[in-house]
């Protein structure tokens, strides 16, 4: 493959074009088997990854449905506004915008109507025409995002696990996913039962003993379900049936957690790589009122996912209050954190009466049993967007793409469009 990295300045506040600018970072890959003369005449195709707060792939070659891609399009892979190389946006820097009341006004500039204005200004500095998106999980938000602000941007777009409610709290969005996950949990546990008591020996360890993580604070039980992440997989379970099969080894004072699990387990709850994930979670469900901490919330409802439970249940994508005073890399974010969820004054994401005139093509895939993003919530949105096509499949979970990106891709996009990609 050959790679070119492209910077790009855009407004922080797209409603003031001339007032501070910010850096997006981008890099474009193609496919070597394409002759050097020929790139500038391949479509773009630009990848909006999950998150919120995840920078674009890094990868070393074409495989998945990158492989699949490169064959008719450019990939132009983001570093969303906040993330990578862009102008970053965490603990380190944002002391920089003053304190948590400024961090709060600067960070409501990174939801996805700004993440999709500014592919707008890229793609017009490209000079290219109505291009491809390919939104994966948040992605697949900013693509309905793009599709209501700015759909004559759009040439066609493919969605996978990423069809958001158009409105309605973020409750609706927890008490969804708080039953997804709970089954989840039943359904991993009947293929490990062994796995049931040895979670139940972490939890009542971690709540007595003070074990401690890589980076120095304490690993709590209620943290530690963080881990339940791993649900949200094909093949990922079975990682989570491997890191707690050698949870425990044998000190001078007895059982200890191993340096090995504390270390795996430090990569599955900090957020020192994208606190934007923490910071914003809430936010990308948010229009016109206060996400109020909505998953903790919720929580009440659900008794088995406390840390207390009996059988405690393993967590998903849930962010809590005391997330920021757990993680080191979130906790100078905690007040910024506390306005943004009280914050009631969101502009709107979605343009429902847009989205119902539709006529760009768009396909996109349904994983029946994703614990992320809710299949019923995800057939209502599709049955309100016109001529979107779905396919609905229980072949994959929320990380499908990275099963059978290839496979996956080509279908939705012969779906999305059935003329060869090089006709525009």
């Amino acid at each position: 493959m050959r790679t070119v990295e492209h910077q790009f300045a855009v407004p922080l506040d797209h409603g003031r074009p001339d007032g501070e600018l910010i850096e997006v970072f981008a890099r474009e890959y193609v496919s070597a088997a394409h002759p050097a003369d020929s790139v500038e005449r391949l479509p773009w195709l630009v990848f909006l990854q999950g998150g919120p707060g995840g920078r674009g792939g890094r990868v070393t070659g074409l495989s998945g449905w990158m492989k699949a891609a490169a064959r008719d399009f450019r990939i132009l892979m983001l570093d969303q506004r906040g993330t990578g190389l862009s102008t970053p946006a965490d603990r380190t820097t944002l002391p920089r915008r003053g304190g948590p009341a400024e961090q709060a006004a600067y960070l409501a500039h990174f939801r996805a109507d700004s993440i999709v204005l500014d592919c707008e200004v890229i793609r017009r500095e490209l000079g290219s025409g109505p291009w491809t998106v390919f939104g994966q999980s948040f992605g697949g938000f900013c693509t309905l995002s793009y599709l209501s602000l700015a759909p004559q941007g759009v040439r066609r777009a493919i969605i996978t696990g990423g069809l958001a409610p158009l409105d309605g709290p973020a409750e609706r969005v927890y008490r969804a996913t708080y039953a997804r996950v709970a089954e989840r949990n039943a359904e991993y546990f009947g293929w490990y039962p062994d796995d049931r008591a040895r979670l139940g020996e972490v939890m009542s360890h971690l709540g007595s003993a003070d074990e401690r993580l890589p980076s120095g604070e304490r690993l709590t039980p209620e943290r530690f379900q963080l881990v339940g992440s791993l649900l949200g997989g094909n093949t990922r379970v079975d990682q989570l049936h491997y890191l707690l099969e050698d949870a425990f080894t044998l000190g001078v004072g007895g059982a200890r957690l191993s340096d090995g699990f504390l270390a795996q387990v430090h990569a599955l709850v900090t957020r020192a790589p994208n606190p934007l994930y923490a910071v914003l979670h809430e936010a990308i469900y948010a229009q016109g009122e206060a996400s109020d901490w909505a998953a903790w919330r919720v929580l009440e409802e659900h008794p088995g996912f406390r840390p207390e439970a009996v059988e405690p249940l393993l967590l998903g994508e849930m962010v809590m209050p005391w997330y920021f005073e757990q993680d080191p890399a979130l906790v100078p974010l905690a007040e910024t954190a506390r306005l943004l969820a009280e914050k009631f004054d969101w502009g709107p994401l979605y343009d429902p009466v847009r989205l119902g005139a539709n006529d760009v093509p768009v396909a996109a895939a349904v994983y029946r049993d994703d614990i992320f993003v809710d299949r019923a919530l995800s057939l209502e949105t599709a049955a309100r967007v016109r001529g979107l096509d779905v396919w609905e499949t229980g072949d994959f979970h929320h990380d499908g793409i990275s099963d059978d990106g290839e496979g996956i891709f080509d279908r939705l996009l012969s779906m999305a469009d059935p003329e060869p990609a090089l006709g525009g």
